[in-house]
C-alpha cells in the first residue's frame, strides 16, 4: 500500500532565521527574516488586516511541473473566502530549469528558495513562496510518499512529479482535486491549523496524529495524506474545513 504524507514544518522541527540574525538576512536593502520563520508563526499576519492588507503569491515550478491553472484558482478562491485582505491577493508565477537535485531533502528546497524568491514581505504587504518541484521526497520509499510540506510561515513545496504519478488515471483522482487538497491542507498549517498559530476553540487536535483535526471529514484530517483518502478523492470534491477549523481561523482575524 502506497502511504502519501503532507508533512508540516512543526513535525520537521526545520527552524530558520531569528532575530539576531537580521543583519545576515538583508540583501539589497530587503529583510528576509520575516519570511524565515516556523510554520504557524504567521498565521495572524495571514488571516487578520492589522499589519498586512493585501497578500502576493509567488509561484515557481520546474519546466515541465506547472501547476493546473484550476488549482490555482482554488487556492485564491480559499485565501479570499479566509482571509481579511481589503488589498486583494495576487498571483505570479513563472520557470525555473531544474535544479537537477532530486530526490529532494528540505535542505535543499530551502537553498532552491533562496536563490530564487524574489518576493518578501514589504510594508503592508504579506507574501507567499510555492514551488513545485521535478522530483521525490528524500525520505519516500517504495511505498511512502511526501506531496508537499510547509517548512517556513511563509513557504510550502508540492512534489509534482509524484503529484502526477498519482492523479489522472481510471482508479485514481483527479489532477486538480488532488493537487487542490494538497495545497490546502498546506496552506491550513500556515494558518496555524490545528493548535499550530491558531488556537483551538474547541479541542480537535487528534492526539495521534499530532497538528491534524480528529473529524475524519475535514480538510485538515490526518487520512487527508494517505492512500485510503486518495482512493476515497477518486469521483469526489476537496475535503472542506470543518466548523472547529473554521472556528480557530476567525478567532485568529480570518473570516
Amino acid at each position: 500500500m502506497k502511504i502519501l504524507k503532507l508533512v508540516s514544518l512543526s513535525l520537521l522541527l526545520f527552524v530558520l532565521g531569528c532575530s539576531k540574525d537580521d543583519d545576515q538576512n538583508v540583501e539589497n536593502g530587503v529583510n528576509k527574516t520575516a519570511n524565515l520563520q516556523i510554520t504557524g508563526s504567521s498565521a495572524n499576519d495571514f488571516l487578520s488586516a492589522a499589519k498586512y492588507q493585501s497578500v502576493v503569491i509567488e509561484v515557481l515550478y520546474v519546466q515541465g511541473f506547472q501547476p493546473e491553472a484550476q488549482t490555482l484558482t482554488n487556492l485564491r478562491n480559499f485565501m479570499q473566502a479566509r482571509l481579511n485582505k481589503p488589498g486583494g491577493i495576487t498571483i505570479n508565477q513563472r520557470p525555473i530549469a531544474s535544479p537537477g537535485l532530486a530526490p529532494y531533502d528540505i535542505n535543499e528546497i530551502a537553498a532552491i528558495e533562496s536563490a530564487n524568491r524574489t518576493f518578501y514581505n514589504n510594508g503592508n504587504v504579506l507574501t507567499l513562496f510555492l514551488l513545485f518541484v521535478d522530483g521525490n521526497y528524500a525520505t519516500d520509499t517504495a511505498s511512502n510518499f511526501t506531496l508537499g510540506t510547509a517548512y517556513r510561515n511563509t513557504s510550502f513545496v508540492m512534489f509534482e512529479n509524484t503529484i502526477q504519478n498519482l492523479s489522472n488515471s481510471p482508479l485514481e483522482p483527479n489532477r486538480i482535486t488532488l493537487e487542490s487538497t494538497v495545497i490546502l491542507h498546506e496552506l491550513g498549517h500556515l494558518l496555524g491549523l490545528v493548535n499550530l498559530g491558531s488556537t483551538m476553540q474547541t479541542e480537535h487536535n487528534d492526539e495521534a496524529h499530532d497538528k491534524h483535526c480528529d473529524n475524519e471529514n475535514c480538510l485538515m484530517f490526518w487520512k487527508t495524506s494517505n492512500s485510503s483518502m486518495v482512493g476515497e478523492m477518486v469521483g469526489s470534491g476537496i475535503p472542506q474545513l470543518d466548523a472547529n477549523c473554521l472556528a480557530d481561523l476567525q478567532a485568529n482575524g480570518g473570516k
